[in-house]
């Protein structure tokens, strides 16, 4: 009876001694344990991601139907930081959130900006990129952005410039607001002179602007409205520590800076 009480009290003791070894842990070693057992976690892991397709120069689609941009850039520096394989796949930005929530991709990268409604169903990572917003039009004279008045105004539905101008313009002044599926169809009827201007983030206006020199050009001053781009996951999903843990790495390494470089030329 004896000897069983105390193989009982040396199993505990054990215990004991282990569970305060494992406390004692110095707290960089305890960080870098947890920083390895977070690469185990995404090495060799498959990681779908979703992207729009239709947002140069974050993202767009080649002639060839390949994806291509800041953001797939992005997506696959991530991936190779976290010794993943990336599965990047276009979906239409009205359905993206939807279809992250039914589990058809696991992140979104798709110049997504970070905003309190979209926090109410996703978790965002730290932010990769920040956004000004500026107005673009035909170099007529015949848009003031100091006195807006009696104008169509175009964006794209579902973007921050696109809540931006319904808050502030729609039904105000005589204005009519104009929201698009995307950028390119926004653009188009500003061409064709169906709207006025269009509201849109800078690197996306300085992108068409490349291909549409004559005529148009961005009036007035950026408007800064704490826009800030980020990477969105399922509520509580574990990746967004890796992905926030992967970016640290890339933005400290140069690469994210080389990658705005190569794509926004800034």
């Amino acid at each position: 009876m004896m000897s069983n009480s105390r193989l009982l009290w040396s199993s505990m003791t054990m215990t004991a001694a282990l569970m305060l070894s494992a406390c004692s842990q110095p707290a960089d070693e305890a960080t870098d344990a947890n920083a390895d057992t977070a690469a185990a976690e995404t090495t060799g892991k498959t990681i779908r991601i979703a992207t729009e397709g239709a947002y140069p120069p974050f993202n767009y689609t080649n002639a060839d139907g390949s994806l291509a941009g800041f953001d797939i850039d992005v997506a696959n520096a991530l991936c190779d930081q976290m010794q993943a394989k990336c599965e990047i796949v276009a979906q239409d930005w009205d359905g993206i959130i939807p279809g992250l929530l039914a589990q058809k991709y696991d992140a979104v990268i798709a110049g997504m900006s970070i905003t309190t409604e979209r926090q109410e169903k996703v978790d965002f990572s730290e932010p990769y990129f920040a956004n000004t917003m500026v107005w673009l039009t035909s170099n007529d004279g015949g848009f003031d952005p100091m006195a807006i008045s009696n104008v169509t105004l175009g964006g794209q539905r579902s973007t921050t410039p696109g809540a931006y101008l319904q808050d502030n313009y729609e039904g105000k002044e005589g204005n009519t607001v104009q929201l698009y599926d995307n950028y390119d169809n926004a653009y188009l009827d500003l061409k064709s002179g169906r709207s006025n201007a269009v509201l849109a983030e800078k690197v996306s206006a300085k992108s068409w602007l490349a291909d549409n020199k004559e005529g148009f050009g961005v009036v007035g001053d950026e408007i800064d409205n704490d826009d800030n781009i980020a990477i969105a996951v399922r509520k509580g999903d574990s990746l967004k520590a890796d992905f926030d843990k992967a970016l640290s790495e890339i933005r400290n390494n140069g690469e994210l800076a080389r990658l705005e470089q190569k794509n926004f030329g800034e």
